[in-house]
């Protein structure tokens, strides 16, 4: 018997709708080592919010798209680009099913972004950072259950030979949530857009499309 063949037909269905999600050109998503202690099966992936030089035709609202394009301005165009906002998206099955849990499947994320000192310091940061996950979920109709989560502020300090290092605050968001069903496709979309609110990109305009997840070599 192959491995596949050992392997749930609902959690190979749920494999099979996240292969279906629509993702913005900015993020990039690769397949990363997934936990093996969390649950019988799951499968990771790792996610960067990359914005061109130049920051291409749309204005950043906020955080590191800002300061992206500002930092592009000044020292001109990097063929790379400028990395946002970096984020993790694990998917759990246990066919025994988690009291703790409330179903058979865990979704398990963490964002994390750069901030503009303005907005890292306000005091509603966590409260605005959890809403845009609520939001994100309600907007893409992913249904969910026993969601819970933590945002905490990163302050960075340099000193010493590092002194001139400016410094720095950083938003991280950890969240999981139980997913109604075995289809993913809408809760990684989800979760995308989520990550490029984070980034500072403003949302899609009206009758434009995301692509498909394509998977990088």
């Amino acid at each position: 018997m192959n491995a596949l063949a050992q392997v749930p037909s609902d959690f190979l269905h749920a494999l099979g709708t996240l292969r279906k999600a629509r993702c913005r050109s900015e993020l990039r998503l690769d397949e990363i080592p997934a936990p093996s202690r969390l649950a019988p099966f799951a499968v990771a992936l790792g996610a960067e919010v990359i914005v061109p030089s130049g920051g291409g035709d749309y204005a950043a609202v906020h955080g590191p798209a800002a300061m992206a394009l500002a930092r592009s301005a000044a020292a001109g165009d990097d063929p790379d680009g400028d990395e946002l906002a970096t984020g993790r998206f694990i998917l759990l099955y246990d066919p025994d099913g988690s009291a703790v849990w409330d179903g058979e499947f865990r979704i398990v994320t963490y964002i994390r972004a750069q901030l503009d000192a303005e907005m890292g310091n306000d005091e509603m940061l966590g409260t605005v950072a959890w809403t845009w996950l609520v939001e994100a979920l309600e907007t893409h109709h992913a249904p969910y259950r026993a969601a819970g989560g933590t945002a905490t502020r990163v302050l960075s300090e340099s000193f010493g030979t590092l002194s001139d290092r400016p410094g720095s605050i950083d938003i991280e968001l950890r969240a999981s949530w139980t997913p109604a069903s075995a289809d993913i496709q809408s809760h990684l979309e989800a979760w995308s857009d989520m990550v490029c609110t984070f980034a500072g990109l403003p949302p899609l305009p009206d009758g434009v499309s995301a692509l498909p997840r394509r998977r990088r070599n």
